[in-house]
């Protein structure tokens, strides 16, 4: 029978056990396979739409429209036409006339961004001013170029009645075309003033105006040479930060408890202060009326505010203290990684071009998104307009939705660039880590990893950029909405709007952050995106306060580091600049200067960010999968291993105190079983 029950007892499993999901077995650099090839073939499919909107816009002539300008009849200028129906003038040989020529240069509408004025097609731009009409009959009789409106013969200028309305207007300023879109632009800027007015309304001092243009005129070569200034420092910082960043780690501490507890001191200090000084007050007032008044009461409430703020800096003070006492031992692992982000970069020293490289590839489709929704602005069915009588060509019908498609690939497109940059550093960190011999690396890592993110993980990163515009999306239609009903909608509509945008912003720095580990897990295993995401997140969350020390201190001191560059190179312009004497010629260059740096510290620092945060999934990975015995060793970095050693040594120190501590309760009279 015993038998028996031993071998009932021995097949007999918990429920449990049943249902539970096999263990993710993570096999670093073992396997590579496709990833999310459904997801890669829809982007596929959105680029060719992307695409196809392009080709119809020049299939259309929206694209001969904008390069070679139309006139106010729908004509396009230097070609045959066809004519419109309902459109008088339309269909007319416009070979010989290349250029456009606008009776009213100066009527722009600064709201809609567009000249107000008849568009004629001609021959020639006007190279001299023409002030009379006799001036312009002459100009159309000796280069044949007509300045009205194509039904006027040239030789009756000056007596035909509709000069006045479909003639330019007087005096007509010499004009140069564009050297690409063929448009008569005047050479005198001076009729822009209205516009020009509009634009730098902020500056009340025309001079000064002037004086800081000069500024940045005459110190050109020297804001040049300190933007390279700024890039040469934000290279440096990216290797050194290794060495200061144990330093800038207790600047940040030390920063962090001098603040609170001198901000919980003073708020305690002007509480006591403001109650002595009541309590004489109300002591003088009693005398002096016998009973409390408004005053009195006005008082005691500001001393309860008082002490309310007081109350909680003190709280907040306390609670920031405890958790920088616990998360002290936490602070050094973010420093080791700092140290070997730092070596990561000496040995991939490509990862210095990426901000580069990412920068090229997202001017260039900018560049081709402004220049396609230009396309699209002169694209569609021609309309007489109502009140002006132009000729305006409008996308109707299902073709407006064209717009709305190129917006979104806007948003995906630019995300997907960004991601394939998070990517492409997660797949060389990943190589770095997890090859044990540093001198088997790949002789160029960096192009290794853009080499496999081409051939497995492009869909990958597809739908994780994906994911990223479906939140971006409705926050910037929130914006544009919130900024449309500015000053009219009520207090309760605004509240809510802003609550909206701000918790759709904090999901999308969250998903990014998500995203980017998801990259990682996939460059480390090849699994899809979801299973990726998933594992990334178990990860993270069973080192929640690893995670969040690295955030904190990691973000500051990164932050810090961008003070640094913008600091020195703001510093190394005073010197440049102080040969001008005139100290408000420094303001502008000086600002353009240190906005660069800033952003320039920002591009370069943000890829150090993604470096420390990809070590850590890493370290992560390996400190629960590997102990460091045979056949288990672990990946990680020498500084890693001191970390690592250190924490085991403490936590070994902290089991000897607690059997210390128990052996007396253990020999203690009566607790033997004697």
């Amino acid at each position: 029978m015993s038998e028996v029950r031993r071998s009932t007892s021995s097949s007999y499993r918990p429920r449990s056990s049943w249902i539970k999901r096999p263990k993710r077995e993570w096999k670093p650099l073992e396997d590579r396979s496709c990833t999310d090839l459904p997801w890669f073939l829809l982007f596929t499919l959105f680029l060719v739409g992307m695409g196809g909107i392009c080709g119809f816009t020049i299939m259309t002539g929206g694209a001969a429209r904008l390069v070679f300008g139309y006139d106010s009849y729908g004509n396009t200028c230097g070609q045959r036409n066809d004519p419109i129906e309902g459109v008088r003038l339309s269909g007319l040989d416009h070979t010989d006339r290349k250029f456009v020529f606008f009776l009213d240069p100066c009527n722009i509408d600064i709201i809609q961004r567009k000249i107000k004025s008849m568009a004629l097609c001609v021959s020639q731009c006007p190279t001299e001013e023409l002030a009379t009409y006799f001036d312009l009959k002459r100009f159309a009789m000796i280069n044949g170029s007509e300045l009205c409106s194509y039904e006027l013969p040239g030789h009756k200028y000056p007596q035909l009645p509709e000069r006045f309305e479909k003639c330019p207007k007087l005096p007509v300023p010499e004009s140069k075309a564009l050297p690409v879109f063929n448009r008569c632009t005047p050479v005198d800027i001076s009729c822009y003033a209205k516009f020009a007015e509009a634009v730098i309304t902020f500056v009340s001092d025309n001079s000064m105006l002037n004086r800081l243009i000069a500024g940045v005129a005459a110190s050109k070569e020297i804001i040049v040479g300190l933007c390279l200034l700024a890039l040469v420092l934000s290279m440096i910082l990216m290797v050194i930060i290794r060495y200061i960043s144990a330093v800038l780690v207790w600047i940040l501490t030390a920063l962090v408890v001098l603040g609170s507890l001198g901000g919980t001191s003073v708020l305690w200090w002007l509480y006591i202060d403001y109650r002595m000084t009541m309590n004489e007050t109300m002591t003088k007032d009693l005398i002096e009326t016998e009973e409390p008044n408004d005053g009195m009461k006005t008082t005691k409430d500001h001393a309860q505010g008082l002490l309310i703020y007081a109350v909680s800096a003190t709280v907040f003070t306390g609670i920031l203290l405890l958790l920088m006492l616990f998360m002290r031992k936490r602070v050094a692992l973010t420093i080791a990684l700092f140290h070997v982000a730092g070596k990561v970069f000496i040995h991939l020293p490509l990862l210095v071009l990426l901000p580069f490289c990412t920068f090229l590839a997202l001017s260039l489709f900018w560049v081709y998104w402004i220049m396609v929704l230009l396309f699209l602005g002169t694209t569609g069915n021609p309309e007489e307009n109502e009140d002006t009588g132009l000729v305006e060509f409008r996308l109707t019908g299902s073709l407006q939705y064209m717009t709305w498609y190129h917006a979104v690939g806007l948003i995906w497109i630019s995300e997907f660039i960004l991601a394939c940059q998070q990517m492409t550093v997660a797949g060389a960190v990943v190589t770095y880590y997890f090859t044990r011999d540093k001198t088997k690396l790949p002789v160029t890592p960096i192009l290794s990893s853009v080499l496999r993110l081409a051939r497995y993980h492009l869909g990958t990163v597809a739908k994780g950029s994906f994911i990223i515009t479906l939140v971006k999306i409705p926050r910037l239609i929130l914006i544009y909405i919130h900024n449309q009903l500015k000053g009219k909608e009520n207090a309760c509509a605004r509240c809510m709007l802003k609550t909206c945008i701000c918790c759709l912003w904090c999901l999308e720095k969250c998903l990014n952050y998500l995203n980017q580990n998801a990259y990682a897990a996939t460059a480390i295993n090849s699994t899809n995106f979801c299973t990726s995401a998933r594992d990334a997140f178990m990860i993270l969350v069973e080192n929640a306060l690893r995670v969040a020390t690295i955030n904190t201190v990691g973000d500051f001191v990164l932050f810090l580091g961008k003070i640094l560059i913008v600091t020195c190179t703001a510093f190394a312009g005073v010197l440049a600049l102080n040969y001008q004497r005139d100290y408000t010629e420094w303001i502008l260059p000086l600002i353009i200067v240190c906005l660069f740096a800033f952003l320039v510290a920002h591009c370069f620092l943000s890829i150090f960010e993604i470096v420390v945060d990809v070590l850590f999934l890493c370290f992560a990975i390996d400190t629960k999968y590997n102990n460091g015995t045979p056949g288990r060793e672990f990946y990680m970095d020498k500084a890693l291993m001191e970390f690592v050693e250190n924490s085991r040594r403490s936590m070994a120190m902290e089991e000897r105190g607690r059997s210390k501590r128990a052996r007396p309760k253990e020999d203690a009279p009566g607790t033997s079983s004697a």
